[in-house]
């Protein structure tokens, strides 16, 4: 079998190749800046389908502007915080607790 050596001198000093995603810095959202469905898709990091079902069931309060959404970035943060989370599980804890009572009963 034969052997392949490469001489990757020239490529020691050589730092532009693909960086992974994770290593890029995520800007900060402002709270009174107004974003878009792709830019808050991106910060929430989320698919399409997901960012228009928060938006069509109101999770996500949004304007129309021109036919297309605008959301202002106090709504993005207000999804990331831990009070918002906790509303989240407090609520499945709840819907659990009345599907176990209903299952019971029945």
């Amino acid at each position: 079998m034969g052997r392949v050596i490469i001489n990757n001198s020239n490529m020691s000093n050589h730092n532009s190749f693909i960086t992974p995603s994770s290593n890029r810095e995520t800007p900060e959202i402002k709270p009174d800046k107004v974003y878009t469905t792709n830019e808050a898709k991106d910060f929430l990091k989320i698919s399409e389908s997901t960012i228009k079902r928060l938006l069509k069931k109101g999770i996500i309060q949004a304007n129309k502007v021109g036919g297309r959404y605008r959301i202002w970035g106090k709504e993005i943060l207000r999804l990331v915080s831990p009070k918002f989370e906790q509303k989240a599980v407090n609520f499945y804890q709840r819907l659990k607790e009345k599907t176990k009572k209903a299952i019971e009963e029945w």
